[in-house]
């Protein structure tokens, strides 16, 4: 099964299946997923994918505009970041890079959270399988279907690391 069409079937039970949306163009990264949904980038939710200290997978979806903080996922997680290859990534998830999400994901190995990043906005655009499609959700409907374990804060905002790097340089 094609994997936007994955999403849909997962997503039906929710009553989202009809708010994906299939782009011409790809949405692959951050920047071009924002032109293709027509939103500015911070509204794009990232699912990041992490091994964890016992191998297993950690999925955070976060908003487009944070990077992960190490010595916050380090308090989290009790292990530093370490960002899975692109081939564990399809393993864990059934999805390639520019295309996860974290719908439809039955395994044990694989846990699921939401940064608090993501409550700025009323809605966020996550992938929808691929790399050309996307949904929008409220954070709630995000959080129930990709079954998050918890709100987390493990990001900084990039503003504020360009910030931090602009008074270095002073």
């Amino acid at each position: 099964m094609a994997t936007t069409q994955r999403v849909r079937e997962y997503l039906k039970q929710y009553n989202l299946d009809e708010r994906i949306h299939e782009f011409e163009v790809s949405s692959a990264t951050v920047e071009k997923a924002a032109e293709a949904a027509g939103v500015e980038p911070a509204h794009i939710c990232k699912t990041l994918s992490f091994k964890d200290a016992d191998g297993n997978c950690i999925l955070i979806q976060t908003a487009g505009d944070t990077k992960i903080q190490n010595g916050k996922f380090k308090g989290q997680f009790g292990c530093k970041a370490k960002m899975l290859s692109p081939d564990e990534v399809r393993e864990f998830t059934g999805y390639d890079i520019g295309g996860v999400c974290a719908f439809d994901i039955d395994d044990p190995a694989v846990r699921v959270y939401a940064d608090e990043s993501l409550k700025r906005f009323e809605y966020v655009w996550p992938a929808a399988g691929n790399d050309k499609s996307g949904i929008k959700l409220t954070c709630d409907e995000l959080f129930e279907a990709s079954k998050a374990l918890e709100w987390i804060d493990v990001c900084k905002m990039l503003t504020q690391i360009g910030r931090a790097s602009c008074r270095e340089r002073v």
